[in-house]
């Protein structure tokens, strides 16, 4: 993908993930450091009146492998982004994205999503990336 070839309203392919399992939610617990009950044991989940939920940081980090699946990620400069809501075991969860603008320097603005089967955005951001040029340098 190169500077010149991306268009403003550019939209990436979909990434779907696979369906959030309570297994996957202990796996990543143990991988991140995050123990917080309400994330594995039922009952914490219950007396906070959610349910059990997935991490913020896993949903955001299958944002970021939607946007590396697009752009390398040695291009990727700055990623932004907001929870917007709580992700539940048995969710499947697809990252799309578009680009927003293109700016001096090779640089481009774009926004990503993660959203649900039903279209409820989970996390949403911006993303810059500095993409390579077809021009040559002399």
């Amino acid at each position: 993908m190169y500077f010149e070839e991306i268009k403003v309203g550019h939209s990436f392919p979909n990434i779907k993930k696979e369906e959030i399992t309570r297994i996957q939610l202990v796996k990543y617990a143990g991988a991140s450091g995050d123990f917080n009950p309400l994330h594995t044991v039922e009952e914490a989940g219950e007396q906070a009146g959610t349910g059990i939920i997935a991490h913020g940081m896993l949903i955001m980090g299958m944002t970021a492998q939607g946007i590396t699946s697009w752009i390398p990620r040695k291009y990727v400069k700055k990623l932004n982004v907001r929870f917007k809501k709580m992700t539940f075991p048995g969710e499947v969860i697809q990252i799309s994205g578009r680009v927003l603008e293109k700016k001096e320097n090779k640089l481009v603005v774009c926004e990503v999503f993660a959203k649900n089967s039903e279209g409820e955005v989970k996390v949403s951001g911006t993303f810059e990336a500095i993409l390579p040029s077809k021009e040559k340098v002399s």
